[in-house]
């Protein structure tokens, strides 16, 4: 068996085919929804699930066409050029390409309700390339200062991190929030069938906005990550180094604290409009802490081969596994349907008895997405559906093991104990986007110092109650968050654009509201996400 598989791994990376240069493009909802007329066409096969994208010949039309927008044949000025439609630097030959762009981040607002004037000050770079066809490299880079407004600030000094970026280092003291965040890739696709990526960045599973695996939410982290394609069959095994979390403002030695992770995802195409998913992950802390050992990495989780539960209970192991099951159906080239489900812990006597035991932990999601609604061209939608029930993703001996990554969880942002409904309206005309947001959430946070699920750093071994467990228990908690943008694209290339925005966030329970109404206006750029549709991390 052991030759067989040395035979394939070689034919993989030794056998060359034709093939154009190899493209990545960081993810990001919105820009990734601009594709979905060709992702979830119904005469395509895509592998849609799996983001970051490695740009392929079905994409490569519709990515250039969004790249180049705006470039015609006329003789522009250099500065004219580089404002509107190319990279500051761009070198290309027939050997190699780079790029390089300066990203500015820079708004300004105003909390309304809260009576505080907002900005955002970030000084950014990118730079990529290819060498030959079959290499590339890419990295960003993100130099920070920021005033947020009340609902953000609280969620920063609590957490300790800015959501989905780097810890504030200003550890909650001061009202400006400062901070850096760098990802980088090097990507070899030495044929079709597979490619090898290791850097610092993030992994998102799914085909919504959300995602109940591994989402883009969390701070980005180390990681070898091996990609087989073959015909209906996609095939990705991710060994990660995380860090767990720790008392600040201390956190940058941490070292004892950090934690390895395994991941594996399989897509299978079943026709042009179904597709099948599973999903599991591992993980394990670098250093035990039960004993004080040092297990490192772990050299039986190297195995690539999919739902490696049996392989920790036969190592006695203290990680973490999850596994999970994605579906998507294509009802039309302008409607499919998708959905999650993740399984963290299941006692069956419990469960098929529906009596809310603590130990059944699980989550899912279910939402319809497309392109063109009403035959509009580049009117794309959203509409998905997510829940998790009390302590799911959590765990019982020691917080290292939980699906976190540096204080924020892998998966949905609200952690658990947790209903979500997010619709999203996206439009482009020409050099114009116009997006929209709304989101419901309904959760409960803990309270009394009783355990209530929420929280996925709080231990699972003393909930507030062994049974009768339910969404919403604790300090029942609701959420409406609105949010209007409208943005003129100067340079596609790095996704330079003026962004006018609107955003109303209504927070209530019985011990307090929070209420935000704020406006921004400012010039951006880069595919990063910041996340600001969030649910409170505590009560406060």
């Amino acid at each position: 068996m052991k030759k067989i598989l040395s035979s394939l791994l070689l034919l993989l990376l030794f056998v060359k085919v034709g093939m154009a240069q190899a493209q990545y493009q960081p993810y990001s909802y919105q820009f990734y929804q601009k594709l979905n007329e060709d992702v979830y066409s119904t005469k395509t096969r895509l592998h849609s699930s799996l983001k970051s994208y490695i740009i392929d010949s079905v994409l490569q039309h519709r990515y250039d066409s969004l790249m180049n927008y705006g470039t015609d044949d006329n003789h522009h000025s250099w500065a004219h050029r580089k404002l509107f439609n190319e990279h500051l630097f761009d070198v290309k030959t027939k050997e190699y390409t780079f790029f390089a762009d300066y990203l500015p981040d820079l708004t300004i607002g105003r909390d309304v309700s809260g009576k505080r004037s907002t900005w955002l000050n970030t000084r950014g770079y990118q730079l990529g390339g290819t060498i030959g066809k079959n290499f590339y490299f890419y990295t960003n880079g993100f130099e920070n200062q920021a005033v947020f407004p009340e609902y953000l600030t609280t969620y920063i000094n609590q957490v300790g991190v800015v959501p989905g970026q780097a810890y504030d280092r200003t550890f909650g003291r001061k009202l400006t929030k400062d901070w850096s965040d760098v990802t980088g890739i090097i990507s070899y696709t030495p044929n079709k069938y597979l490619n090898v990526t290791a850097g610092q960045d993030k992994t998102f599973i799914g085909d919504g906005y959300r995602s109940e695996l591994l989402s883009d939410f969390a701070s980005s982290y180390p990681f070898l990550k091996l990609t087989g394609t073959l015909g209906n069959v996609q095939y990705m095994v991710m060994y990660a180094y995380m860090v767990a979390p720790a008392d600040r403002p201390s956190q940058f030695s941490i070292g004892p604290r950090n934690k390895w992770a395994v991941f594996h995802y399989l897509d299978w195409n079943v026709s042009n409009r179904v597709s099948l998913g599973f999903f599991d992950a591992i993980v394990w802390p670098k250093i035990d802490p039960g004993t004080g050992n040092y297990r490192g990495f772990d050299f039986s989780y190297a195995n690539p081969v999919i739902f490696l539960r049996p392989v920790d209970a036969s190592n006695g192991s203290p990680g973490n596994a999850v596994i999970g099951f994605t579906g998507k159906y294509k009802v039309s080239n302008g409607l499919t349907a998708y959905g999650q489900f993740v399984l963290d812990e299941f006692e069956a006597k419990s469960f098929f008895s529906n009596d809310g035991s603590f130990r059944n932990k699980y989550s899912y999601q279910f939402g319809v997405k497309g392109a063109n609604l009403f035959k509009v061209k580049s009117l794309n939608y959203l509409v998905e559906y997510n829940s998790a029930t009390p302590y799911t993703y959590s765990e019982q001996n020691n917080n290292i093991n939980n699906y976190a990554e540096q204080e924020e969880p892998l998966a949905h942002p609200f952690g658990a104990n947790f209903r979500e409904l997010v619709g999203l309206l996206n439009y482009s005309y020409k050099r114009f986007d116009f997006s929209g947001e709304f989101d419901y959430g309904y959760y409960g946070l803990d309270v009394n110092g009783l355990n209530y699920g929420k929280d996925p750093f709080q231990l699972y071994n003393n909930p507030a109650s062994q049974y009768g467990n339910h969404i919403g228990q604790g300090l029942t908690t609701k959420m409406t968050y609105v949010e209007g943008k409208v943005a003129y694209m100067l340079n596609p290339k790095y996704n330079l654009r003026i962004e006018i925005g609107g955003l109303h966030r209504m927070e209530n329970n019985a011990q307090f509201t929070d209420k935000t109404n704020m406006i921004t206006i400012g010039v951006r750029s880069s595919f990063r996400t910041l996340y600001t549709d969030l649910a409170s991390y505590q009560t406060h």
